[in-house]
């Protein structure tokens, strides 16, 4: 996979994994270190100034089917979401997608959560299910999959499968630029209690992240990350592809002795937008929520990248990585 895939980053070529790839399906032991010190090489983007979050596998109660204290629509991808490759048009867009539909023979906006929430898919036969919690939907909708508890008892797990291509817009820090929430409030665990203790002001607060995502059902062993495997907690770590080869493993040291580590960039995300941006995944449960709601990690970034990539780099005048030895 890391073979064929494209790096949008341009920091590696598909050959460049060819050696680790190949060491590591024939390592002798169980030396992790001594694979990674003999298959790679540390480099750092602009100044490595790390910024991560968390995300997990959220539960939610709901319903197959709309019925009384199930009312939130749990949507598919509609058929008329289009994405647009920008780097088709020129190569100063590489990278760049944008979504949209076909309205009249024009690519327009996709509809924002607010026009969503407010009936435009309705009628559609879209629906996977029917949420009983419009906030704990919300938030299911940031973290990207999760899974549905239905009232039998039964579990429905739900992936990501596109977003209406609005910007994403953290509402945390919407609440604490009013003044609403203090910096140590604007965790997960803080917005809800907020938006639950002023359900007046609640929807109109959700609606300016015009951000709306759509599901699938799922089968396997986890959520499917960008490269199409299952991400794993304390392992998986959502990066901005653009600046962070997907498949690459990724050293964070961070004021959070629990993120400090070896992670490996398997997942994007809407809101993880620049490079030195990051989102660490803890899996599912009590624990994985608590932790993921808190973690707002300082700290650096270093990139490890098959022996050979830095050299080249340097040789192609890419100054956008940084040799550490």
């Amino acid at each position: 996979m890391l073979l064929r895939r494209a790096d949008a980053s341009g920091l590696t070529r598909g050959a460049d994994w060819a050696p680790a790839c190949t060491a590591a399906s024939t390592w002798p032991d169980r030396d992790a270190r001594r694979f990674f010190t003999s298959q790679f090489e540390a480099a750092v983007v602009g100044e490595g100034t790390a910024f991560a979050t968390g995300y997990y596998e959220p539960e939610i109660a709901a319903a197959p089917t709309r019925r009384a204290g199930y009312t939130v629509p749990i949507y598919r991808r509609p058929a008329d979401l289009v994405e647009a490759d920008l780097g088709l048009f020129s190569d100063d867009w590489k990278g760049k997608r944008i979504r949209g539909r076909i309205v009249d023979g024009k690519f327009v906006p996709y509809p924002d959560r607010a026009a969503i929430v407010g009936g435009a898919l309705s009628g559609q036969g879209l629906e996977i299910a029917w949420a009983k919690d419009g906030i704990e939907f919300f938030f299911l909708q940031v973290q990207g999959s999760g899974r549905l508890r239905m009232p039998d008892g039964s579990i429905v797990r739900i992936g990501y499968d596109g977003q209406n291509g609005r910007d994403y817009v953290g509402i945390g820090a919407r609440l604490r630029d009013r003044g609403v929430l203090a910096p140590g409030q604007a965790s997960m665990q803080g917005i809800m209690e907020w938006l639950r203790t002023h359900p007046d002001q609640a929807p109109g607060v959700l609606n300016e992240n015009k951000s709306f995502v759509f599901f699938r059902e799922l089968t396997g062993a986890g959520p499917p990350g960008a490269l199409g495997v299952a991400v794993s907690g304390r392992t998986t770590v959502a990066a901005d592809p653009a600046f962070v080869p997907l498949g690459a493993p990724v050293f964070l040291n961070l004021d959070r002795p629990e993120a400090t580590g070896l992670w490996v960039a398997q997942d994007t995300g809407g809101a993880i937008k620049g490079a030195n941006r990051f989102d660490t995944f803890w899996g599912a449960g009590d624990d994985a929520r608590r932790t993921a709601g808190g973690m707002s990690a300082r700290g650096q970034a270093v990139l490890l990248l098959p022996k050979g990539s830095i050299v080249r780099l340097a040789g192609g005048g890419n100054g956008g990585a940084a040799a550490r030895r």
